[in-house]
């Protein structure tokens, strides 16, 4: 009979507290798992004090909770919840740090960016830093800024112009007409005739027109000719040797003969005049002095006839004592 070889089974050894490490370890994982989610509500601000504002506006396409409202690119709010109001417009909840609810005022406005590239933006904007602060719960309108909203409308114009670019082209518009008659002109005016034919109307009218207008060119420039001979006329008639303005000249000559006469005989005059002032002159000092005379005369006449009545009253009979003055 032959042996079997023994086998031998090798055993690890028992841990020891093996259930408390492993409590221990499960604590250490609560923990950390516990410290992380802090951290990110702290992160997220959970732990802040905030703000609520309400943005109200037709639709919230495009606005997510947790979305950022930005003011001058920076973070200073975050959507909370998104809710319909009583009016069925969309209203949306956001919350606004203590810290930076500074930046908005009573005139702040807010608006919503939807691009056709990229996702909508919420933005906050002051103009006058000066005004109020926002009071707490306070509502705002959202302004909408959505350029794909334009598009439709684009297109519905686009569509009205090419129907009215098709209705202009059309055979039987009034643009084809015109062109139409710009063409005949055009004709007319490339024909034998040219303009004349096309002011006519037809070849035999601009035949006749033609020879009017020569007729007429003709009587012009006979008149033309007999125009010149007369001015020519009437140039040796004024301004010949016995012209007119021969004549007129000599008896300007005559003219100022005469008037050389006549201011030689204000010159004379003028020493008449001279010599008359000067008689004038002595004949006036002359009536002064037979002023003086007369004032004199009559002088001597008063004190005689003062005396006279004297001895009229010293002799009582009766005489004539009347003296006349010369």
């Amino acid at each position: 009979m032959t042996e079997q070889p023994s086998q031998t089974t090798h055993t690890a050894p028992p841990v020891r507290n093996a259930e408390f490490k492993a409590a221990v370890l499960l604590v250490i994982m609560v923990l950390l798992v516990a410290g992380a989610a802090v951290y990110l509500l702290y992160a997220r601000g959970a732990f802040e004090s905030t703000q609520t504002l309400f943005l109200e506006a037709d639709d919230s396409e495009g606005v997510v909770v947790g979305m950022d409202v930005t003011f001058a690119g920076f973070p200073i709010g975050r959507v909370r919840r998104i809710e319909l109001s009583k009016e069925g417009k969309a209203r949306i909840v956001v919350d606004v740090p203590r810290d930076d609810a500074h930046w908005l005022r009573k005139s702040s406005i807010f608006t919503l960016e939807r691009g056709l590239v990229g996702g909508a933006k919420l933005r906050a904007f002051t103009g006058i830093p000066a005004d109020p602060p926002l009071e707490e719960g306070a509502a705002r309108t959202l302004l909408v800024g959505d350029p794909g909203a334009e598009i439709p409308r684009l297109l519905a114009t686009a569509r009205d112009l090419l129907e009215n670019l098709n209705t202009l082209t059309a055979e039987n518009s009034a643009l084809a007409a015109s062109l139409a008659n710009i063409q005949g002109v055009t004709g007319k005016l490339n024909g034998p005739s040219g303009a004349m034919g096309l002011i006519a109307g037809d070849d035999k009218n601009a035949q006749q027109l033609t020879e009017r207008a020569n007729k007429l060119l003709a009587t012009v420039n006979a008149l033309a000719t007999k125009a010149d001979s007369l001015i020519g006329h009437a140039d040796t008639q004024v301004f010949g040797p016995q012209g007119v303005v021969t004549d007129a000249q000599a008896t300007i000559v005559q003219l100022n003969g005469l008037l050389a006469d006549a201011r030689n005989s204000l010159k004379k005059m003028d020493a008449v005049l001279v010599e008359a002032q000067a008689v004038g002159a002595n004949a006036k000092e002359a009536t002064a002095d037979l002023g003086t005379l007369r004032a004199e005369v009559e002088s001597s006449l008063r004190r005689v006839e003062q005396l006279v009545n004297e001895i009229n009253k010293k002799w009582p009979f009766k005489r004539d004592t009347e003296i006349k003055l010369p």
